[in-house]
C-alpha cells in the first residue's frame, strides 16, 4: 500500500511540475531547505531595514560601502574553506557561523549601552547574511542537479523559497508591537540550525538517487583544492562570469534607486510601525511570488528560452519606472517594489541560477560568492554612492530618479538576452545532459 501511495504521488508531482521519481525526494528536501531558510532571513529582515529609516541616505551609503569589503573579506575566507576543507562540511559550517552571530547579537542588544552602533552593527551583518545564505544554497543546487533537471526543477524549489520568505515576515508582522527585535534573532537562529541536517541529506540523495556524480565530484568526500584567490581570476577571465556579474551590477542599480526612495518615504513611521509595514510589503511581494513560481517559471524557461526569462523582468521594468517617472507618488512606488521583487524572485532569480550549470565545479564554489556577494555589494557601494550624490547633493526628486532607472533597466534586459543565447548555445553545442 504504501509503495503505491508513493506512486501515486510521484505521478501527480510529476503532472503539476515535470518531477521524475527519482528527483521527487531531491526536490522536496531542496524546497524544504530553502523555506526553512528564506524563513529564518525575512523574520530578520523587517527589522533590519526599519532601522534604516532613522539614518540620512549618506550614513546608509557609508554602512553599504563598509558592506562591500566586509563581504570582499569574507567571500576570500570562503574561497580559502572550500580549498581545504571537505566540501559536505562547508555549507552546513556557514550556517552554524550564522546562527551563533545571531545569538551573539541577541546579547549585545541586551548589555551594550551604544544601541545605535549595535543597530548599525546588526543591520551590516544581516546585510552580509542576506547575500551569503543564498548563495551557499544556490550553490549547493547548481552541484547537485543537472542542466536539464534545473530548467524543469529550479521554478519549482523557487516555492520554498517564496514559502519561507512569506512566512518569515509575517511573523513580525504579526508579532511586531508584542515580540521584541531580539527574540527575533534567536528565532532566526534556530531556523538556521535546523537546515544543517537538510545539507548532508541531499548530499547523499545526489549520489543515491539522482546518480548525479557526472555533475562534479562527490561532495561527501571531495576536497576541492587550489588557491583561495581562483574565484576572483576565474571571474575576470570568463565572459560567461562577467556577463552574469554585469547582469547583477544593473539589477542593483535598479534595487537601490527604489530601496532608498522607500526609505525616505517611511521616515515619518515610528520603527514599531516601520516593522510592521516592511513584514507586510514582504508577505505580498513572496504570496505573489509563489503563483508565479509554482505555474510559469519553468515553462518560461523551457518554451520560450532563457534570453526572454532573463529580460522580461528588465523589459518591465523599464515602462515601471516611466510611469513612476510620470508619476512620482507612494502608491506607485510601492506598487513597483512589489512588482520588482516578486517578478525577481519568481522568474529572474531561479533563472539566473541555472546559469551557474553551465560552469565548473571550481567556479560554482569559487567565483559564484564573487559574482554573487562581492559583485552585488560592489553595486551596493557605488549605485548608493550615486543615489546620495543625486538626492543629498544636486537634490534630485523621485521622477528623475526614476527615468534614469528606465535607462538603467533596459541595458540589463540586453544584458539578459546576451546571457541566455550563451546559456542556450552551451546546451546546444554539449547536449542536454
Amino acid at each position: 500500500m504504501s509503495t503505491a501511495r508513493n506512486g501515486i504521488i510521484a505521478k501527480a508531482a510529476k503532472a503539476l511540475s515535470e518531477i521524475e521519481s527519482n528527483e521527487l525526494k531531491a526536490t522536496l528536501v531542496s524546497t524544504l531547505f530553502v523555506f526553512v531558510l528564506m524563513a529564518s532571513y525575512y523574520i530578520l529582515r523587517p527589522v533590519r531595514d526599519a532601522m534604516a529609516s532613522d539614518w540620512t541616505d549618506s550614513e546608509v551609503s557609508f554602512l553599504w560601502n563598509i558592506n562591500f569589503f566586509v563581504s570582499a573579506a569574507l567571500v576570500a575566507i570562503w574561497g580559502l574553506a572550500v580549498s581545504r576543507a571537505r566540501l559536505r562540511n562547508v555549507v552546513p559550517a556557514l550556517y552554524a557561523f550564522f546562527a551563533i552571530s545571531f545569538i551573539l547579537f541577541y546579547f549585545g542588544i541586551a548589555t551594550l549601552a551604544d544601541r545605535v552602533l549595535v543597530d548599525k552593527a546588526f543591520y551590516l551583518w544581516v546585510s552580509v547574511f542576506s547575500l551569503f545564505h543564498v548563495t551557499a544554497f544556490w550553490t549547493c543546487m547548481a552541484d547537485t542537479f543537472s542542466k536539464q533537471q534545473s530548467k524543469r526543477l529550479f521554478g519549482i524549489i523557487m516555492l520554498g523559497m517564496s514559502g519561507g520568505a512569506t512566512l518569515g515576515p509575517a511573523i513580525p508582522t504579526l508579532l511586531g508591537g508584542v515580540v521584541s527585535g531580539e527574540n527575533l534573532m534567536l528565532a532566526a537562529s534556530l531556523g538556521l540550525v535546523a537546515v544543517i541536517p537538510l545539507v548532508f541529506y541531499l548530499y547523499r540523495l545526489k549520489v543515491t538517487e539522482l546518480g548525479n556524480d557526472e555533475v562534479s565530484a562527490d561532495t561527501t568526500k571531495t576536497v576541492l583544492g587550489g588557491y583561495w584567490w581562483k574565484g576572483f581570476q576565474a571571474f575576470i577571465n570568463n565572459p560567461y562570469l562577467l556577463g552574469i556579474g554585469a547582469f547583477i551590477l544593473l539589477y542593483v542599480f535598479i534595487s537601490t534607486f527604489v530601496y532608498f526612495e522607500q526609505k525616505n518615504l517611511l521616515a515619518e513611521y515610528s520603527r514599531a510601525e516601520r516593522v510592521q509595514i516592511l513584514g507586510g510589503i514582504d508577505w505580498i511581494v513572496n504570496l505573489l511570488t509563489f503563483g508565479l513560481a509554482a505555474f510559469f517559471t519553468g515553462r518560461i524557461v523551457t518554451r520560450l528560452g532563457m534570453p526572454l526569462a532573463l529580460a522580461l523582468m528588465p523589459i518591465l521594468m523599464a515602462g515601471a519606472l516611466l510611469i513612476l517617472a510620470f508619476a512620482p507618488i507612494l502608491t506607485v512606488l510601492l506598487a513597483l517594489q512589489v512588482f520588482r521583487r516578486g517578478g525577481n524572485y519568481g522568474l529572474t532569480r531561479p533563472a539566473r541560477e541555472m546559469l551557474y550549470t553551465n560552469v565548473s565545479q571550481e567556479e560554482k564554489f569559487k567565483a559564484k560568492p564573487v559574482v554573487d556577494i562581492v559583485v552585488y555589494r560592489g553595486g551596493d557601494a557605488i549605485s548608493s554612492d550615486l543615489f546620495a550624490l543625486l538626492t543629498d547633493g544636486v537634490g534630485m526628486g523621485l521622477a528623475a530618479v526614476a527615468a534614469v532607472g528606465a535607462g538603467i533597466a533596459a541595458a540589463w534586459a540586453a544584458t539578459g538576452i546576451w546571457l541566455g543565447k550563451k546559456f542556450d548555445d552551451a546546451n546546444v553545442r554539449g547536449g542536454e545532459e
